[in-house]
């Protein structure tokens, strides 16, 4: 407790000397998190490559805003059915198993979409098929990084800065990713990108296999599964800063990120361009999703960070507004910059909070509705942008899916005072904030 008390008592911030750039990367001194983080790294990027050249194999292949959002749908419908079950499994199992098994499952799907696709035999059924094999297998893949991200850092005071560093890798691997898969489909072929990806998940495999980790973390539950399906439920239910921020993640999740699906209609109708024109944009959202993530990773407390949501969901709102509004590629990027700050600031904020605040017995159960909110709301997200699309145009939707974030984060602000309240014994416990500072600063932010 003294170390923890040590670093999340240290000012925060920007910095700018050395060895508090030297500060800002803690995490990876652990040597698991080094390991998850260099084949993550390579895997990522080919997970990207996947993401933009199934939209456009889809888009190639029906010319519809509505199949789209159909396979979007299809892609993630199974998350948000299967959420809730699959944080109790990832709680009775060895969380390193289940992800070895979940990462290998995955590197199958995407040979399989590669074989089909460079022998010319796939189709828009097909897709769906495979797309829901990948939701099937996120379902207990998300939430179960999530929960191992706490065990591949021994010293729990760098669990922020691993996630802000996860969030890094993920949108270095965003801005590498779909800018190779843009470049790779002008050239040659969708299936490529797919064969790539499947190749890739051998880094991460090979990572998980080399860590070395303590005999403590295969100890099993004993609880029946229903009751610890209750459990899950009762903890995020009755904790208002948990359950706030999930409600507004799912908000998000249904109806503002789902503008993805949407961006080879932009690349194509809107901005005139090809595949190239959607590697950039892609690329552009990376780029502000890695300076949010880069901003985050500099912090030394997580103090401070619920005034940041409401803001982000703001800044994600009019980026998608202005958006929509545009139809020259300069200007476009720019808003990807913006809107991919305030996506990735959001999430990643969101994200530290809920790890921080949640406790161990139940954290597979948490990031299961973490996920549901984030990746299982999408589904609808999607299909609702492919149907509002069909109706009333591509810029007509992320216009009106922009209003719909701002009127959430206002929301959320409303709430503030009573989430700050509530988080300020969790945070004095773990030592984030002194007891002095409770009694004295009856406005200290959470």
């Amino acid at each position: 407790m003294t170390e923890n008390k040590r670093l999340h008592n240290t000012s925060e911030g920007p910095v700018s000397g050395p060895s508090d750039f030297s500060h800002a990367w803690r995490a990876l001194r652990h040597r698991n998190f080094r390991l998850f983080f260099g084949g993550q790294s390579i895997s990522l990027i080919g997970t990207w490559m996947t993401r933009i050249a199934i939209s456009w194999l889809v888009y190639r292949l029906t010319k519809s805003a509505l199949l789209l959002g159909l396979v979007g749908f299809a892609g993630q419908i199974p998350t948000f059915l299967l959420a809730p079950l699959a944080g109790v499994i990832v709680d009775r199992m060895d969380r390193r198993a289940l992800l070895v098994w979940t990462q290998s499952l995955a590197m199958v799907q995407s040979l399989a979409l590669a074989w089909l696709t460079l022998t010319h035999r796939i189709n828009i059924y097909e897709i769906l098929a495979l797309s829901v094999m990948q939701g099937f297998i996120n379902a207990f893949d998300m939430p179960g990084r999530q929960s191992f991200m706490v065990k591949m850092v021994e010293d729990k005071a760098d669990l922020s800065n691993a996630i802000a560093i996860n969030s890094s890798m993920v949108n270095s691997a965003r801005l590498i990713g779909p800018t190779l898969a843009g470049m790779l489909i002008a050239v040659s072929s969708e299936g490529w990108c797919f064969l790539v990806d499947g190749v890739s998940y051998i880094a991460v495999i090979a990572s998980l296999l080399m860590m070395r980790l303590p005999r403590a973390m295969m100890e099993r539950a004993t609880t029946t599964m229903v009751a610890q399906l209750r459990e899950g439920w009762t903890y995020v239910a009755n904790s208002a800063p948990i359950r706030t921020i999930l409600l507004l993640f799912a908000l998000l999740s249904l109806m503002g990120w789902p503008f993805m699906v949407l961006m080879p209609i932009f690349a194509a109708q809107v901005l005139h361009g090809g595949p190239h024109t959607l590697g950039f944009l892609m690329g552009a959202v990376g780029v502000g999703s890695l300076v949010s993530a880069l901003a985050l990773v500099l912090r030394k407390s997580v103090r401070g960070l619920t005034k940041m949501i409401p803001i982000a969901s703001v800044a994600f709102g009019v980026g998608l507004i202005c958006f929509g509004f545009s139809s020259v590629l300069w200007l476009s990027m720019l808003m990807m910059l913006v809107t991919g700050f305030g996506m990735m600031q959001g999430m990643v904020v969101s994200n530290t909070i809920l790890q921080t605040l949640v406790d161990e017995n139940v954290r597979g159960r948490v990031m299961s509705y973490y996920t549901m909110a984030f990746v299982g709301m999408a589904p609808f997200g999607s299909l609702l942008a492919g149907g509002l699309a069909h109706a009333i145009g591509a810029q007509r939707t992320v216009m009106v899916s922009g209003v719909a974030c701002i009127l959430g984060a206002l929301w959320f602000w409303t709430r503030l005072k009573g989430i700050r309240k509530e988080m300020r014994p969790v945070y004095e416990r773990l030592g984030i904030v002194p007891i002095s500072d409770i009694a004295s600063e009856e406005g200290a932010e959470g």
